[in-house]
């Protein structure tokens, strides 16, 4: 990443998950000063050396208020439900976080005088599309409570930019690899999960949609290049974050697996049938107008640092399957042991 600008106070929301742990170490290396935000839902889904220990604010985001913003510089707001299953288990909650705790955030943060404010965004929220390469001018088409809570978080985080107030919005590809808070939910991490631990590289559709993909540490780059830009070329704007060859239809991604990891082979499970997600996204802006933004990795690289990670943690199918890297599994866990209610609040 290209030259360093001024050194900035830093809260980042949600930096107890799969990015932040990859994101606060990134940040804290070039030099900001990083205190995080948030409720501890994912603590104990620790799978390796999380190196993302700074000072914590234990808070869920829809109670924030001004005064935990005050004397930041900016903000990167990841805290949310990431992912379609965690939507779709309790929709209302999703909306709940996503959407009005953002704008909570947002709205706090304006107050209390915080200028960049990073919000990130996904490109599920395209939805069902074709074949043709998506632009951030692209139609909004989300086929999930998660698509569409982001789709209404920008919409109204947007409407709150002004002269003391600039927010960026990260619609950031599909992402992958590895983190000491893994999620062994993401496609590619799931595909090399399975076939480490079971032989079979275990497709859910049919393989055909179109997915763009990007690495956990070109996604955390572009966190950090987007922060340090200037104010006036990223104000009020979505970027869409990956590199557009980096766009793969599933299938594609299960034959670099079965390439990669010893004896795999390609399966089908039960269920699997078409996606109606289905969108490729052209993410030339960032590229053009943000030259630190240095993105390194591809899937294949990726799948390869994936099987390493994996045999050097001791990965198996029990593992795979357990609440340590499936967040659904792990908040059922908490919900059916009565520590956390339906809207994902602790009880205890």
């Amino acid at each position: 990443m290209e030259g360093l600008g001024r050194l900035m106070k830093v809260l980042v929301t949600g930096h107890d998950g799969y990015i932040g742990a990859v994101l606060v170490p990134m940040l804290l290396e070039r030099g900001h000063d990083v205190t995080g935000l948030d409720s501890g839902l994912f603590s104990a889904c620790v799978f390796g050396d999380d190196k993302s220990l700074v000072p914590v604010i234990a808070k869920d985001i829809r109670d924030v208020t001004v005064q935990d913003f005050e004397g930041f510089e900016a903000v990167i707001h990841l805290a949310a439900l990431s992912n379609d299953p965690l939507g779709n288990h309790v929709p209302e909650t999703t909306f709940d976080i996503n959407h009005r705790g953002a704008v909570i955030v947002a709205e706090a943060a304006k107050q209390s005088g915080v200028e960049r404010f990073l919000h990130s965004s996904t490109c599920s929220l395209y939805g069902a599309q074709g074949n043709d390469p998506i632009t951030e001018s692209g139609q909004f088409l989300p086929v999930t409570p998660y698509g569409e809570s982001k789709v209404n978080a920008e919409h109204d985080i947007s409407a709150l930019a002004g002269s003391h107030f600039s927010p960026t919005f990260l619609r950031n590809a599909t992402a992958y690899g590895y983190s000491a808070k893994l999620r062994g939910d993401l496609v590619v991490n799931n595909l090399v999960a399975y076939a480490m631990s079971t032989g079979h590289v275990r497709m859910k559709s049919d393989g055909t949609p179109w997915r763009p993909l990007a690495h956990i540490e070109d996604l955390s780059r572009a966190f950090v290049a987007l922060m340090e830009a200037d104010r006036a070329l990223v104000h009020n704007k979505p970027y869409n974050v990956g590199r557009t060859s980096e766009n793969y239809q599933i299938r594609e991604v299960a034959a670099i697996v079965e390439a990669v990891v010893p004896n795999s082979t390609i399966t089908l499970a039960e269920t699997a049938g078409p996606d109606l997600r289905n969108y490729r996204v052209n993410c030339d802006l960032i590229e053009l107008e943000i030259p630190a933004y240095q993105p390194v990795w591809t899937v294949q690289k990726g799948v390869e640092e994936l099987y390493e990670a994996y045999l050097r943690l001791g990965l198996t199918e029990d593992l795979l399957h357990s609440g340590k890297l499936q967040r659904i599994e792990h908040l059922k866990g908490l919900i059916g042991s009565g520590k956390l209610g339906n809207d994902y609040r602790w009880t205890q």
